[in-house]
């Protein structure tokens, strides 16, 4: 039986998403994040996790290259918050990774 192979530019999507989770902090901040339901600021974060504001930072910028989070200028700080669209595709590309099919289309993910 001869399958399709998974489209280039959905795998390098796919690949991205599994990277920005691929450290456990990364993970910690985007489950805070979802549970919250709000913007919150870098300080708010760095409380939580109980990481250095600098190291807090540059996980935030990882996660909002992909999406995961988004930010929101707040004067002259800046809140973050769960992407619920992309949180939502995610489960689908796992699907698909694991070569079952996706339960929701990934548009408006990446």
């Amino acid at each position: 039986m001869v399958t399709e192979l998974l489209d280039r530019a959905a795998a390098e999507t796919y690949a991205s998403w599994f990277r920005a989770l691929a450290d456990p902090s990364r993970v910690q901040l985007v489950e805070y994040l979802a549970r919250q339901g709000r913007p919150m600021s870098v300080g708010e974060l760095v409380a939580a996790v109980g990481l250095a504001q600098s190291t807090v930072s540059q996980h935030l910028k990882i996660l909002t290259e992909t999406r995961f989070v988004l930010v929101e200028p707040v004067g002259t700080a800046r809140h973050y918050r769960i992407n619920e669209a992309c949180i939502a595709c995610f489960p689908s590309a796992a699907d698909v990774v694991m070569g079952r099919p996706a339960p929701a289309p990934i548009g408006g993910c990446a």
